[in-house]
């Protein structure tokens, strides 16, 4: 009897064992192949994707990623295109990240077809990092130090015109801090009317209008710092109070020290994650309230936890991942074109 009892017992904890591991999301590759490496990434619903990478390459999926449109914008065929955001299957904009380019902005709204440049800022040092919108007309551009202020333009119109932040009112950066135009996703949305962006170099922080405060991610060189922040309540806007930023050194991927910090109170203070994403990480996203995956060049990690503890589901590189504006899919992108699908379980709630 005892035997059978340690039988049974031994089994349900196997049946257990099993059940979380089918539980875990998987990646599935949808395309690759395309000369160009993504970094833009935009979900605008289960359906209506929006990529963007160098070459001046863009593509758009309008039917889940089963097929993509490619296009290489006319008169920017070497332009690094860092960052897109898609409003529908026609309408999107995109941002050039260069410090040998002037800065440039260009809108579509024939899905792809053609571009106008809505913005160019010829200023010496120009670079511009990643865009963020609060909605279909409000939005933000965040780009690296000149003269050692943070440069930020805004839009009100649904980037067909952009504003210039006041120099005087531009938050202040230390000497060898930068922004990293990684993912898209150093500067998010934190409630309906406030942004918050993070820094890396020599040093690394988290802003929040007039506030500046000092991350303790890895530091110190040009590589290290900050990449990418993820904020919840991704569907309200009302909280911000839950906080997750990702990075580490791009010059070692394989690194995990010092890589992931999370924060339940607004950044005001910070904790390291018991068991880290398994590298360098570009881009962090939140599914649920409690439930993330991180994406890095070796790598894709999950956490449940509020990203005290990472699993690595995969070690398919990529440099972005983003959900759906308007439903539950999550998409991946990286190098040589790589589009992937993540396959998993989602409570819209975040119960």
């Amino acid at each position: 009897m005892t035997k059978f009892i340690l039988s049974l017992s031994s089994l349900f904890i196997l049946s257990i064992s099993v059940a979380q591991k089918k539980e875990l999301p998987t990646v599935q590759v949808l395309t690759s192949g395309t000369k160009t490496s993504l970094r833009g990434l935009s979900v605008v619903n289960n359906e209506v994707v929006w990529v963007s990478g160098s070459n001046g390459t863009i593509g758009r999926s309008s039917d889940g990623g089963k097929n993509w449109k490619w296009f290489v914008v006319k008169g920017f065929e070497k332009t690094e295109f860092r960052d897109i955001e898609g409003f529908d299957a026609t309408t999107a904009v995109i941002m050039n990240s260069s410090d040998k380019d002037p800065a440039w902005i260009l809108r579509t709204v024939d899905g792809g077809e053609s571009w106008k440049v809505v913005y160019e800022n010829r200023k010496k040092g120009m670079f511009l990092d990643a865009m963020e919108f609060w909605n279909e007309q409000a939005g933000i551009v965040v780009g690296d130090p000149i003269d050692g202020k943070f440069f930020i333009a805004r839009t009100f119109d649904g980037g067909k015109t952009w504003q210039d932040v006041p120099f005087e009112k531009l938050p202040a950066a230390d000497s060898g801090e930068a922004c990293f135009a990684a993912s898209g996703t150093n500067i998010r949305a934190l409630d309906n009317d406030e942004a918050i962006f993070v820094s890396g170099g020599l040093t690394s922080n988290v802003f929040i209008r007039d506030e500046k405060i000092k991350l303790p991610l890895l530091q110190g060189k040009e590589t290290t710092g900050a990449n990418s922040i993820a904020v919840w309540d991704r569907y309200t806007r009302k909280g911000g109070d839950q906080l997750v930023v990702v990075g580490g050194d791009f010059m070692n991927p394989n690194s995990d020290s010092l890589n992931c910090f999370y924060s339940t109170n607004r950044g005001k203070t910070w904790k390291a994650s018991k068991t880290p994403p398994h590298g360098y990480r570009s881009c962090v996203e939140y599914l649920d309230k409690k439930v993330l995956v991180s994406c890095g060049i070796n790598g894709v990690d999950y956490t449940t936890d509020n990203a005290n503890t990472w699993k690595l589901i995969s070690k398919e590189g990529f440099n972005t991942v983003r959900i759906a504006k308007l439903g539950s899919t999550v998409y991946l992108a990286g190098n040589n074109g790589k589009i992937a699908k993540l396959e998993y379980k989602f409570n819209k709630k975040g119960d």
